[in-house]
Order: structure tokens, then C-alpha cells, then sequence
């Protein structure tokens, strides 16, 4: 094939030229994305490890956003559009979960050479975490310590801080749909992390003995299931590949490393929907 017979879109009317027009480059700010790699070794497995963590940064950007619009959806009783976007969560922790599969092509060797460069940064400061937990209902308040440098995301996590849990509009929703929960429980200081309550998990037996008299109330608490799901396997992912890459040495940022994210693995952000299933 000589060069005159390339195939040509634009012959098809396909737009090939775009000064003064928008581009997919400029529509997507890809300068500045990729433009945000900067390794600070010559270790050749340093991109990998940057590249990582900032895809998984937009990842959570897009889980924040679905979250807090399911959060709302269901405080206002739209809960068609409210689940259609607790399952695309879902699948965006699928993603999330794959990465650690990438992640683990690096041998501890590899990390060796960069490991020092990171000094105390560490994947447990990452505040969009923080407020994917928060959102959730695990409201741990000296995490907001990592964050104290920055007086911005400190109000952006307090202020999350103030509001309902997704699992808090969802037991407030039940009792809208006539399924008793416990006036403790509707009325508790928010800003605290839910405890697993008996009542609670009474209201839930109700809901899963009888689908077909409370399907809107089952269908949800499925879909939170599955995300809850999709969190524990990316928890377990994390741990994972942390004690493949560096064993049980302390994490850069001072934890356990491995001790720190198993404990991690017991936070239950829903309990009752996971108690209710041995009462069933």
C-alpha cells in the first residue's frame, strides 16, 4: 500500500483538523493528566506505582460522586435511579480491585529502589478514602489528623461530618416505608459511627422474611450488600499485595502496614445486613 491509498475519515466527513476547535485532548485536560507523572528515582517501577494510585484517585472521584447523588436519591425516595447508581459503585470497586492485580507485577526488589523516595507519604492519607468512609458511615475522627495541613479538606470531612450516612437515609427510609427502627437509632448524633443494633437487625428480618411486602427495602439493602462486598474484596486485595511487596515491614507512612490494613478488614459498614442473614 503506497501512501496515497491510506485510509482517510476524513473523506467519510470525520473533523481532522482543530485549531480554535475542541479537541478529545482538550476536552479530557490530558496536558495535565499526563503530565502528572514526576518519579523521583530512575527506578523503572516507579511509573507503574505513581500511574496506580492516581487512576484509583479517579476512580474514588467518580465513587464520591455516585455516592453522595445515591445518598440523596434516597432521601427522597427516588430509588430506581438511587440503585443504578449503588451498582455502578459496585463496579467501580471492581476496577479498583483488578489494580491491585497490576500492582502486584511489582517484586519487593522493584519497590526497594523507590520505596525511600515516597518518605512518609502512604495511601492511608488519601482524603477521598476518607471520604468514601465517611459517606458510608465509618466515621472515624482522628483520621482526620493526616489532613490537618490542609485547612480545606478538614472542612470538606467535617462538613461530611454534619450529614446523615448513606446507611443512616437508608434506616430512616425503612421507617418512611412503615418498618419499625428504633427511635435511639434515627435520632443518634450522626457524626458518630453507627454500632450494630439488635433492633436494627429485627427491622431487617422483617424486610428479607417478607420481599415481596418490603421489595423497594430488599432490593436496596441487596444492592448495599453487593457494594459491601466489592469494599471487603478491595480491602483484602490491598492487604494482599502489601505483604507480597514488603512482607510485615511498618508502611511509609508509620502504620503496621499489613497489621493496620487487617484490621481494617473488621469494619463492617452495614452490619445488620450481614448479622441478619444468621437469624434468617
Amino acid at each position: 500500500m503506497t501512501i496515497g491509498d491510506d485510509y482517510d475519515p476524513s473523506r467519510e466527513g470525520a473533523t481532522m483538523q482543530f485549531d480554535g476547535r475542541m479537541s478529545y485532548g482538550d476536552y479530557l485536560h490530558l496536558d495535565a493528566i499526563l503530565g502528572a507523572q514526576e518519579p523521583l528515582s530512575d527506578a523503572h517501577d516507579e511509573m507503574l506505582f505513581i500511574v496506580q494510585h492516581q487512576t484509583s484517585e479517579l476512580w474514588m472521584r467518580l465513587a464520591i460522586h455516585e455516592l453522595i447523588a445515591a445518598r440523596k436519591a434516597i432521601s427522597e425516595d427516588r430509588l430506581q435511579p438511587a440503585m443504578k447508581m449503588l451498582a455502578r459503585v459496585s463496579r467501580i470497586f471492581e476496577q479498583l480491585n483488578s489494580a491491585w492485580d497490576v500492582l502486584r507485577t511489582m517484586t519487593p526488589s522493584d519497590y526497594t529502589r523507590f520505596r525511600d523516595a515516597l518518605d512518609k507519604s502512604s495511601g492511608f492519607q488519601s482524603w477521598q478514602y476518607r471520604l468514601i468512609e465517611y459517606v458510608l458511615g465509618n466515621r472515624n475522627h482522628a483520621m482526620l489528623r493526616p489532613h490537618a495541613h490542609r485547612a480545606d479538606i478538614v472542612s470538606l470531612l467535617e462538613e461530611e461530618l454534619t450529614r446523615p450516612s448513606l446507611y443512616d437515609e437508608v434506616l430512616r427510609l425503612a421507617a418512611r416505608k412503615g418498618v419499625e427502627i428504633p427511635t435511639g437509632v434515627l435520632d443518634r448524633d450522626v457524626s458518630r459511627t453507627h454500632a450494630a443494633d439488635d433492633g436494627v437487625m429485627d427491622a431487617w428480618r422483617v424486610v428479607y422474611e417478607e420481599p415481596e411486602t418490603h421489595w423497594e427495602l430488599y432490593e436496596l439493602a441487596e444492592k448495599l450488600v453487593d457494594f459491601e462486598d466489592y469494599f471487603r474484596r478491595w480491602r483484602f486485595n490491598h492487604v494482599t499485595t502489601v505483604e507480597r511487596v514488603i512482607g510485615f515491614k511498618r508502611g511509609t507512612g508509620g502504620t503496621g502496614g499489613v497489621s493496620y490494613l487487617k484490621r481494617m478488614l473488621e469494619v463492617e459498614l452495614f452490619p445488620e445486613l450481614w448479622h441478619v442473614r444468621t437469624v434468617l
